[in-house]
């Protein structure tokens, strides 16, 4: 029972290719040719390759091409009839996933013995993943035959990403490297000063934190158009927005961080005749390291996010909030997804460099050390 539950994807798949002779051909008005001949054979040799419990090199190479071969025939057979796709196309389209799954299920179950393996893996398995959903997405699109307007394929934003890489360099200098760049600086750093500040006042902190928490509720399009209307147009007022949005997580967080050490670490300072600076620079702030990077790394979504929430309210004539404004009236909606592409990649960007500087930083912690 326990060999067959655990290839239940490969016998999944040579039903599903055994019923999508049923209703060949795969795309209505088009004849059955050698390509389809070529998808069924690849994915019998891919679910033969997984039948085994433990994958031998070569039959995870098989396994690996299986699924691709036969996704790209599929979109190649979709894109000379789109939307005319029978039950025979989607049938052979859920065996391809179903053995992907079962490459990415292999995959995540090998033991690296080697960091280089162990970083390969990480990169492997989630690059599958998201190969995977544009994939899907693809067929779904020219299938099913979705309008353009509802939600154009992947291909049709790749080719509009490279016929415009001047204007999308442009919104990104604008958004990522002024408005959200310095404010986020801007919010960080103040945050983290005015936590020390109300860690060493008591007054300050009790009469800060409500109004900080009360300020972190507000919304974004509240905030916007009074910012718009305070600091005018240009990325000033975008910058404020961000430090509004990244200030007060930045002092919550901070504050708690500086309140998790025991009280017996500070008892011993104190042994030790430290004084309150002396003691924050070589105890409270290290333990509050883990809590710091984690207000860092929220922050650098709310800041993207803010900033091109922001530019719906106002801006000159660049910017990703801008350009996505601007071409969703003008039905672009390639070009909206390609900016939500590029937003996806910087936001995604930012926030592994700030992992990686957590991890170069606090390497003492348990979370990181694996303690």
């Amino acid at each position: 029972m326990t060999r067959v539950y655990h290839n239940w994807q490969a016998l999944a798949v040579l039903v599903l290719v055994a019923s999508s002779a049923l209703s060949l051909p795969l795309m209505s008005g088009l004849p059955s040719g050698g390509s389809t001949a070529i998808i069924m054979i690849s994915l019998i040799a891919g679910a033969l390759a997984a039948m085994a419990t433990q994958l031998s090199l070569p039959r995870l190479a098989v396994l690996a091409v299986a699924p691709h071969l036969a996704a790209w025939l599929l979109l190649a057979q979709a894109g000379q009839a789109p939307g005319q796709a029978t039950a025979s196309f989607w049938v052979l389209l859920a065996a391809s996933w179903l053995l992907a799954w079962r490459l990415a299920s292999s995959l995540s179950a090998i033991k690296a013995r080697t960091r280089g393996v162990d970083l390969a893996l990480r990169l492997i398995i989630p690059t599958l993943f998201g190969v995977w959903i544009l994939l899907l997405w693809e067929a779904i699109v020219i299938g099913a035959g979705i309008p353009f307007v509802l939600l154009p394929p992947p291909s049709a934003v790749a080719a509009r990403f490279a016929n415009s890489l001047p204007v999308l360099a442009a919104d990104v200098n604008q958004t990522i490297f002024k408005s959200v760049l310095i404010g986020y600086v801007l919010g960080c750093s103040t945050g983290f000063l005015a936590a020390i500040v109300a860690d060493r006042f008591v007054f300050i902190r009790r009469g800060l934190l409500p109004v900080g928490n009360m300020v972190s509720a507000l919304p974004i399009i509240g905030i916007a158009p009074i910012m718009v209307m305070w600091f005018g147009f240009d990325w000033h007022s975008k910058a404020a927005v961000v430090v509004v949005m990244t200030f007060f997580p930045m002092l919550v967080n901070t504050g708690a961080g500086l309140a998790a050490d025991g009280h017996m670490e500070r008892d011993l300072m104190r042994t030790y005749a430290s004084g309150y600076w002396q003691t924050l620079a070589k105890l409270r702030l290290p333990a509050a390291m883990p809590f710091i990077f984690n207000a860092l790394k929220i922050n650098s979504t709310l800041a993207l996010i803010g900033a091109i929430v922001a530019e719906f309210f106002g801006t000159p004539v660049v910017g990703m909030g801008f350009r996505i404004s601007t071409e969703v009236g003008r039905m672009n909606v390639d070009m909206v997804w390609a900016e939500i592409a590029v937003a996806a990649l910087a936001g995604s960007v930012f926030y592994g460099v700030i992992a990686l500087a957590e991890r170069a930083i606090t390497f003492w912690h348990p979370s990181v050390r694996g303690g």
